[in-house]
């Protein structure tokens, strides 16, 4: 527990002071150690609360008194000075100390802000819509901040499921932005339009009109190039007829079935967001088959370009297979702890992953 931990740092400085007295003690007088005993207040500083350094002082001081007895310094001229700088040290190390604790509570507060920011951006979908079971994995690489540019959204409008799953250019403040505007526009979209086509061409105009604007305040020379690589999700919300998906340049979701796991890419390459100004098709949609019982994993690429010590990527296919009839839920913490496994150490890019599975109805399994 926090308090646990606050009054062991406490202890085990206090107790440096205690121990060099012991062996200051327990040696010749020639071999001095209570100036060493000096280190423990700018020690505490680093770990400690104001509280805990003025222990771990009130300790000290006393130790350093019985080591200039015990060395025949406590009558010298020069005894008074040496504690008037222990003093002065001492004071610093408390001062140290109050300042470090106030930018904690700063960046504890700045770092709830952001994460109540992007938990309102990224509102956890569901876990069940008609036949549909769902789940949800979210990761930053900046462990300190909690903030990524990958997102995530689930709507239910016109008798439709839509998923979306992006991850957008950038880190930080601008990314998480770029998520936001790409977010609102999607769940206003999917209210509008009974076309998943006609959803993505209205997230892209938005996000290039955005873009624009955003350039044009920044003053001349400022690039309106920003993008979002994304996965755009058509399902029914009854659990009949085809799943349509339209992928603009983002890694093909994997469809994991009985027969194994399949990537299901585009059969055209589209722009990804905010590139829909460049020579290409307009945004496509798919339709395939999700047959009762299979499970589709929609990812961004910090879970297929991660990588370990050797340098090796992380076999996402490979991995899923002996996952094939786990719940999404289940299916995602799976892959969460294999590539934390994999990669040993924090993660180099933010991770996002959406699982849908589509239940088989009462009695199938007969």
């Amino acid at each position: 527990r926090p308090w646990r931990q606050r009054w062991a740092h406490v202890a085990v400085m206090a107790s440096l002071p205690v121990g060099l007295l012991v062996v200051d003690e327990l040696t010749p007088p020639d071999i001095r150690l209570g100036p060493l005993m000096v280190a423990a207040p700018p020690l505490a500083a680093a770990f400690c609360s104001p509280g805990g350094v003025l222990i771990v002082t009130a300790v000290m001081f006393p130790c350093v008194i019985l080591s200039g007895r015990a060395n025949g310094q406590l009558g010298t001229p020069n005894f008074p000075v040496q504690l008037a700088t222990i003093l002065l040290i001492c004071l610093a190390a408390l001062a140290a100390s109050g300042v470090r604790q106030r930018r904690e509570r700063q960046l504890a507060r700045s770092r709830s802000a952001v994460e109540v920011l992007q938990h309102t951006l990224l509102r956890p979908p569901p876990t069940r819509i008609g036949p549909l079971d769902l789940a949800c994995l979210y990761l930053t690489a900046d462990e300190e901040s909690s903030v990524g540019g990958d997102l995530y959204a689930a709507t239910v409008a016109r008798g439709r499921v839509r998923i979306l799953l992006g991850d957008a250019q950038g880190k930080g403040l601008a990314a998480l932005g770029t998520a936001g505007q790409v977010l609102g526009s999607f769940r206003r979209a999917s209210r509008h339009h009974a076309r998943v086509e006609d959803l993505v061409a209205e997230v892209e105009d938005d996000l290039r009109e955005e873009l624009r604007a955003a350039a044009a305040e920044a003053g001349p020379g400022a690039a309106d190039d920003g993008f979002v690589t994304a996965v755009f999700l058509d399902l029914p919300a009854d659990g009949g007829g085809p799943v349509r998906l339209a992928n603009l340049g983002h890694p093909p979701p994997l469809l994991l079935d009985a027969g194994g796991v399949t990537a299901l890419d585009p059969a055209v390459a589209t722009p990804p967001l905010g590139l829909g100004d460049l020579a290409g098709p307009r945004p496509a949609a798919d339709a395939f088959g999700l047959p009762p019982g299979a499970t589709l994993l929609l990812y961004t690429d910090g879970v297929i370009e991660a990588r370990n010590r050797a340098g090796e990527f992380y076999p996402l296919a490979d991995r899923l297979r002996q996952w094939l009839a786990l719940s999404p839920a289940a299916l995602l913490e799976a892959v969460h702890g294999d590539l934390r496994h994999h990669v040993g150490a924090r993660l180099a890019d933010d991770v996002a992953m959406v699982a849908i599975r589509r239940t088989a109805p009462p009695g199938a399994a007969g």
